[in-house]
């Protein structure tokens, strides 16, 4: 909001200042940008590249792979949210059987995520040393966690404990009186 308020001030301020210079000639259109979707998976590709650290050989065996894992998983969730589009936001208004069907369908999406997910863990392991496996995992928590910083505009300020933040994985110290610290 605070954008936009700043935008249109410099708009108003630059609509008296426009009226006093002279026209300048059209610029030329620029290339249009790539969308959202695009340049997040370019981030995405090259965030996993770097924290895999794959071989010429790995990539060519885990890029279709899990290429393939993210169009099915793409595809799970966008059913999901066409079911949930048809449902009311109210949940009190709906009947027992509706949310029945609701939460039923949850289960249901929920599971065959897991399904999913147990399915190209075993292609993974196939492509991959079980350690780039278990960075695959890693990274991928550690790109949702870089996105959500960088929508809600935390990217680079401090932590809930007041430590600057590096990387882009959240740091959270052992409880106190954890069994490893004996």
């Amino acid at each position: 909001m605070k954008k936009i308020i700043l935008i249109f001030l410099i708009a108003m301020s630059m609509k008296g200042f426009a009226q006093q210079t002279p026209p300048t000639p059209p610029t030329p259109p620029s290339p249009p940008d790539p969308s959202k979707k695009e340049k997040m998976e370019s981030m995405r590709v090259g965030f996993l590249t770097q924290k895999l650290d794959l071989t010429p050989e790995e990539a060519q065996k885990f890029w279709p792979v899990y290429n393939e894992f993210k169009k099915k998983r793409e595809e799970l969730h966008k059913k999901r949210k066409e079911e949930h589009k048809n449902m009311k936001d109210n949940v009190d208004s709906l009947s027992d059987k509706q949310v029945e069907a609701m939460v039923d369908g949850e289960m249901s999406f929920r599971q065959k995520n897991i399904d999913l997910e147990k399915e190209y863990h075993g292609k993974f392991k196939s492509v991959l040393p079980i350690k780039k496996v278990a960075k695959l995992y890693h990274a991928e928590e550690q790109f949702s966690h870089h996105l959500l910083e960088q929508i809600s505009g935390k990217k680079g300020k401090e932590g809930a404990h007041g430590e600057k933040r590096k990387g882009m994985a959240p740091h959270s110290p052992a409880p106190p009186d954890s069994p490893h610290d004996h």
